[in-house]
């Protein structure tokens, strides 16, 4: 298996950086109802779709991440070969992608420090806010003790804008 790299972007920016990356598989997370066209180089069973809102409480109207995104997130990610890059992709690259992807870093490469990922995570990303409720729900799932949910806090809210740089985070 080789070395793993997970790209991050916006919604605006699927289609190049599937296609700059080399990208066979991706992960979109989008609220209920937002359409997106699969890039052709995705074939239907390597793209994940998750219907959630960017909150992290009940809101009328909008979708709470819940503990079923998170296991679908989880078995997508353990399913992944980890021969080609994996884009994962929300509205704004901002919150619901980045909190993913460190997800799935926390879960792919659990040797890793928590407090060291987010660190990456946010050298990678002065933009990253991840999102708070889909971190605390992979921090329970995956025993992590408040660990993943500690490192997030200790990076904080990301510098504003309206959408995030697309970024690549290694596994190794």
């Amino acid at each position: 298996m080789s070395c793993g790299r997970l790209y991050v972007c916006s919604m605006t920016k699927v289609v190049d950086t599937v296609r700059a990356s080399g990208a066979r598989s991706l992960v979109t997370i989008l609220t209920a109802g937002a359409s997106l066209v699969r890039p052709c180089e995705i074939s239907r069973d390597r793209h994940l779709r998750i219907a959630v809102s960017d909150i992290d409480k009940a809101v009328d109207g909008h979708v709470l991440p819940g503990e079923e995104h998170i296991d679908r997130l989880l078995a997508f990610i353990e399913e992944w070969d980890q021969a080609a890059p994996l884009v994962i992709h929300c509205y704004a690259g901002v919150s619901r992608s980045p909190a993913a992807a460190y997800v799935a870093a926390c879960a792919l490469a659990p040797h890793r420090c928590e407090f060291e990922l987010a660190q990456e995570l946010r050298r990678l990303s002065p933009t990253a806010t991840p999102n708070r409720r889909l971190v605390a729900l992979a921090d329970r799932r995956m025993g992590r003790e408040g660990r993943m949910v500690a490192a997030i806090a200790a990076i904080g809210r990301g510098a504003d804008c309206f959408e995030g740089a697309p970024f690549a985070l290694e596994l190794a």
